[in-house]
């Protein structure tokens, strides 16, 4: 495809996705990139140092990344008078794979985020969210070093597909009439509603079985790729049991369908675990071991359990012995307990797998423990298609533009997450080792250095020449 505004590099090549789902990576490739607003450009001239230099040392020269810019935020804005050019998307769309750095939200109206625009046109299912400590790093938790998560947030769905009506506004008081018409029982639980339609806004929070399915079989796999120890679903079905209850429930059918040699849920473990202690015990026994409020039941619930029972029971060849120690964990947790737990016991944690607005909370309040948002990284990526964008975690800081000051880590470590999708391991671990080691020699940016003593503060530019001399 060719290009009006965008130059694309005559000496790169095309990454694709391959018959078999796996990504083609030539040894040249064209990664599309967005500046982004405010601080974007000060941090994005840093952090391309520093791909560019893991990548010429891991690979001596062999390989090399041909960067393309693209245009989004308020340059394209100045320029085009488009927040968000369809060129953009469409360099993106061929290219697959890319990176960005913070952008402007628009106020008033049009786009509500472009950020959320870049994800549900490209369909980026999974937001990913990886949050590791850093020897060193100022934190406000007495043993951030147990912290060591990933969150795959769902991104399409839940609150951010942005069904979400004034009110007064006309779509509002339709659905408020419909309720009233079809689902009285409904309405009556709508505050105020009876009295004054206009006084109420609507939102609209859908949450599907494919949207559900897709998600965490992303973080199923990714889980046993890397070797995690288990994946948690956290969801607050206690209260919403129709959409997130049933993301929950999606979940571990899914676990048990498609992944059955290679998981066991908490619950079957119990049962196993149950067995492999003591071999005689009977189906009633270990109803009651698993749950204590089992002689409390109805005689359906009772009959349910026992039904949970059997079915584990069938597993004991493959998972009994012990053997469902070494299988991935499949666990759910509620939202507000798991807020409370990735602070009291976070190594009880590997992979969460959850809606768009509870990964929303736990991103930003477990990067927080870490060091806060300017040094956490995000991915965007659609595992079927292989299309990701990767991108800063935070906001654009006008305040700081072309100051050469502020910590470009988001972008830096979103960049090593970009290498290591691309399967050039050897750079993205180069990176964590040199970003590791500057930290620790205490060379660090404003932020840190203001909360870390005997620290050399350094600017943002400075801050990748010590990670390149360390790399």
């Amino acid at each position: 495809m060719s290009y009006k505004t965008t130059a694309v590099p005559a000496d790169g090549a095309k990454i694709t996705m391959g018959a078999n789902g796996v990504l083609n990576v030539p040894n040249n490739p064209i990664l599309p990139f967005i500046e982004g607003d405010g601080t974007g450009p000060d941090i994005w001239r840093a952090s391309v140092r520093v791909f560019d230099a893991a990548v010429e040392k891991s690979y001596n020269g062999e390989r090399k990344i041909h960067w393309m810019k693209v245009q989004a935020g308020e340059e394209s804005f100045r320029t085009y008078q488009d927040w968000l050019p369809k060129e953009t998307i469409d360099v993106f769309q061929e290219y697959l794979v890319g990176i960005k750095g913070p952008l402007t939200t628009p106020i008033g109206k049009g786009i509500r985020s472009l950020n959320v625009a870049l994800r549900q046109l490209l369909d980026l299912y999974a937001c990913l969210r990886p949050v590791k400590y850093f020897t060193g790093v100022p934190s406000p938790v007495k043993h951030p070093e147990k912290v060591n998560m990933v969150i795959f947030r769902e991104n399409t769905e839940d609150i951010y597909a942005g069904i979400d009506f004034e009110a007064g506004s006309e779509q509002a008081v339709k659905i408020l009439e419909f309720l009233k018409a079809n689902m009285p029982k409904e309405f009556k639980k709508v505050r105020f509603g009876e009295s004054n339609m206009n006084s109420v806004g609507i939102g609209i929070k859908p949450i599907s079985e494919p949207g559900s399915d897709r998600l965490i079989r992303s973080a199923i796999e990714y889980a046993l790729r890397f070797g995690f120890k288990s994946v948690t679903l956290v969801h607050k079905g206690n209260i919403m049991k129709f959409t997130e209850g049933a993301f929950r429930d999606w979940g571990y059918a899914l676990a048990q369908r498609e992944y059955r040699n290679d998981i066991v849920t908490q619950r079957e473990s119990w049962i196993i675990d149950n067995v492999d202690r003591k071999p005689s015990i009977s189906v009633e026994d270990n109803a009651k071991a698993i749950d204590p409020g089992y002689d409390m039941m109805t005689d359906d619930q009772q009959a349910e359990i026992r039904a949970e029972i059997e079915a584990a029971l069938k597993l004991m060849p493959t998972h009994g012995g012990g053997k469902w120690k070494k299988k991935l964990m499949i666990k759910d947790s509620i939202a507000d307990i798991t807020l409370q737990q990735v602070l009291t016991r976070p190594e009880e944690f590997d992979v969460i797998a959850t809606p768009n607005l509870n990964g929303d909370y736990l991103s930003d309040a477990l990067a927080a423990q870490i060091g806060g948002i300017g040094i956490a990284p995000g991915a965007n990526i659609n595992y079927v298609s292989g299309h990701a964008i990767f991108e800063a975690t935070h906001g654009t800081a006008p305040k700081y533009a072309n100051l050469d000051k502020v910590n470009p880590g988001s972008v830096i470590l979103s960049g090593e997450m970009m290498l290591r999708y691309l399967g050039w391991i050897e750079a993205a671990d180069a990176i964590i080792s040199a970003l590791d080691k500057t930290i620790g020699q205490k060379i660090v940016t404003y932020d840190f250095a203001r909360m870390m003593e005997g620290s050399k503060e350094v600017k943002c530019s400075e801050f990748a020449s010590a990670i390149i001399a360390n790399l």
